[in-house]
């Protein structure tokens, strides 16, 4: 059963599980199993109709349209940047504080498009890991902001910077993956869609749905020392909290 965040007769959001395909895919034409039509099973047959996409690996808010002309609405409120994209990473190494990656990414039919992503770090861990000769191993955990939505931005941004989130293939480093599975298991990505800021796209009222981390992100980070409680806010409780600076106490404002 897919966890729902909010269901009304517009819209739905779900906390995506991590390996779950959104819908059938070229690059994954071996799975068999899928968001669209799992949901769909779940709330008796309704179509579903998804507003914006989230990698195989990447856990987190997911958010459908139940009918075409909300699908409009909100295709329309993505486009023009009116609705905030939070997610928590575990990237390697210790990233600057705050940073903003202006670099452009070129897609699958070779065109090239501007992609801007905004994080800032949260906490810093060193492990006794033995990587390049060194004994130990550092890490940091980020709030990321992307203010575009371009195929796998948030990878390739974090490796166009020389700190790739941990378990990311293939924009990653093959090195530290090869290093986790082997001391780990770690099959999975460190990218969780924790948070989805925007109108109700009937009411204008403003919503903010958080999805709470998976275990396997929760494992990684007990392994890594961090704290991650605090990012596991009930949807329930920042909903009913009017106050957006309660309700998000450590997301980044402008």
């Amino acid at each position: 059963m897919l966890e729902i965040l909010y269901q009304d007769e517009y819209i739905i959001a779900i906390n995506k599980p991590s390996g779950l395909l959104v819908h059938k895919s070229f690059y994954a034409r071996d799975a068999k199993v899928f968001a669209i039509q799992e949901l769909r099973n779940q709330i008796g047959g309704q179509h579903v109709y998804p507003i914006h996409r989230l990698d195989r690996k990447t856990s987190g808010v997911l958010l459908f349209a139940l009918d075409a002309a909300v699908l409009k609405i909100m295709n329309d409120r993505f486009a023009t940047r009116e609705v905030e994209k939070k997610y928590l990473a575990i990237l390697r190494g210790w990233s600057p504080e705050e940073l903003t990656i202006d670099y452009d990414l070129t897609n699958d039919d070779g065109i090239i498009q501007n992609a801007i992503t905004y994080f800032h770090r949260l906490q810093s861990t060193e492990i006794e890991l033995e990587f390049n000769n060194k004994p130990t191993s550092r890490y940091c955990l980020v709030e990321a902001i992307p203010e575009t939505g371009r195929m796998h931005q948030l990878r390739k941004h974090f490796k166009h910077i020389f700190h790739p989130i941990l378990g990311s293939r293939p924009h990653g480093c093959n090195k530290q993956n090869k290093l986790w599975l082997e001391n780990f298991e770690l099959k999975g990505m460190m990218l969780h869609a924790h948070q989805l800021i925007f109108n109700h796209p009937i009411t204008n009222e403003q919503l903010i749905l958080n999805a709470k981390i998976n275990e396997e992100f929760s494992r990684v980070g007990t392994i890594l020392n961090l704290d991650l409680n605090k990012y596991e806010i009930a949807m329930t409780e920042a909903v009913a909290n009017t106050n957006k600076d309660l309700a998000i106490p450590y997301s980044y404002k402008k």
